[in-house]
């Protein structure tokens, strides 16, 4: 048995020292004074701007959710692509013995259709080596983005008219009808009125935005006045500008004398709008008259009086009628100023490179199509341009699709339509992909730039 130490308590050991009594008795006098001394915790490191960059993009923001809009779109419209061609659909069958031969048909007819689908619409990579080995023109390289912005313009001024009454608080169903008043004086006065170049375009586009005017002028007093409803009444003046239109066209001095079809006379060259790159590509001024209105309505909305009497207005008429603003004069001047766009709308369809008579298609869904722009803009003016410019080249692309692939043009319709389905419920598209709250993005912003 060993011997215990009875002065250290523990076998084996000598008594310790003063000195290492005394250590010891400090450091636990140290030990005690950290344990009561509260722990200051350190901050945690600013994430990177990478990181907060990918965190405000999987947000769920009107760029996210608009540009998943389009992927699902995409999606689906290649799902509709498979299924309605036969020979893509007949590989299927015997897809548990080769599932290649239904992979690599499938991917084959869809990557070569939105590829048709990109080079009518945006560029198209063998047009400009063409032009880089001088077998081909400049001309060819910029067909595409010229046939983009022609059905672009007119989409422009039918979405701002649809945009601006919305946010006054109208449902502006009647741009249609307004573009159809739009084209029909404006065409009229192209060929009918013998004037200088320059002053007869002047003169024949101010007649387009006068026949706007005059066809918005009659639902908004109607609802000013009256309280009839400008949904109904614009709905209602669509179909009698159409057959005004089918009317006109064949009285004596509108239809073209040498022909007996529906058609008027041809707008007189001093009266069309210039074109840009030439008499090859059919891009014209009107997509420089589309950018001008689209600031000029930017700058009313956000900057003028009338822009703020324009949103206390849609946001309650009530509220503001009671702070001194005549919702009346509102009103009128809301559905003037939208049939003034859609108008000229109207006009750039006559007396730009589109068509150059009148018939009764002339101006095909331009009025409703800028309901879709402006929903798809989400009635915000610059929102309305890009959404144009999408619209636009969905047309053009879809017209080399169909030349090109064999696709019908009518799923290009379609696409638009499930664009502006997705686009019109947020809900659906964040539900699908996980999105987080824009506003819950916003806030982890804010707390790490220390705000």
């Amino acid at each position: 048995m060993s011997d215990v130490n009875p002065q250290s308590g523990s076998p084996d050991k000598e008594p310790a020292s003063e000195a290492q009594a005394a250590q010891t008795a400090l450091g636990n006098t140290e030990q005690a004074s950290t344990a009561n001394t509260p722990k200051v915790s350190e901050p945690e490191p600013k994430p990177s701007l990478g990181r907060m960059f990918l965190d405000n993009l999987w947000a769920a923001n009107t760029f996210t959710v608009t540009l998943l809009s389009l992927v699902l779109a995409i999606v689906v419209g290649a799902i509709l692509m498979i299924i309605s061609d036969p020979d893509v659909l007949s590989t299927y069958s015997y897809i548990t013995s080769r599932p290649s031969d239904a992979i690599n048909s499938s991917w084959t007819l869809v990557s070569e259709a939105y590829a048709n689908l990109f080079k009518g619409a945006v560029f198209d990579p063998e047009a400009f080596s063409a032009w880089v080995n001088g077998d081909g023109g400049w001309q060819a390289v910029l067909a595409p983005i010229s046939e983009t912005l022609t059905y672009a313009a007119p989409l422009v001024f039918t979405g701002l008219s649809v945009a601006l009454a919305f946010r006054g608080g109208l449902f502006n169903i009647g741009a249609q009808g307004q573009a159809m008043i739009g084209v029909i004086l404006a065409a009229v006065v192209g060929f009918a009125l013998p004037l200088p170049p320059v002053l007869h375009l002047i003169v024949a586009v101010l007649a387009g935005a006068l026949g706007g005017a005059i066809w918005g002028f009659i639902p908004g007093i109607l609802k000013a006045r009256a309280g009839a409803h400008e949904v109904i009444n614009t709905i209602m003046l669509n179909y009698v500008a159409t057959y005004f239109l089918a009317w006109i066209i064949v009285q004596n001095g509108v239809q073209d004398p040498a022909r007996s079809d529906a058609i008027s006379k041809a707008v007189e060259s001093s009266a069309q709008l210039p074109r840009l790159f030439g008499d090859n590509l059919r891009v014209h001024t009107g997509i420089l008259l589309a950018v001008l209105a689209t600031w000029a309505v930017a700058w009313l909305l956000n900057r003028s009086t009338f822009g703020f009497e324009l949103r206390a207005v849609g946001a309650n008429p009530d509220a503001a009628r009671t702070a001194g603003i005549s919702v009346t004069r509102t009103y009128i001047l809301i559905m003037v100023i939208a049939g003034i766009l859609a108008g000229l709308g109207g006009a750039n369809m006559v007396l730009g490179s589109t068509a150059s008579a009148l018939t009764p298609l002339v101006i095909a869904q331009i009025g409703f199509d800028g309901i879709l722009v402006a929903l798809l803009g989400r009635v915000k003016p610059w929102g309305v341009l890009l959404a144009a410019l999408l619209f636009g080249a969905l047309q053009a692309g879809g017209n080399r699709m169909q030349s090109y692939s064999s696709i019908s043009l009518e799923l290009v319709t379609v696409l638009q339509a499930l664009i502006v389905i997705f686009i019109a419920a947020p809900a659906l598209v964040k539900a699908i992909f996980q999105l987080r709250a824009a506003r819950a993005a916003r806030l982890q912003t804010s707390l790490a730039k220390g705000w």
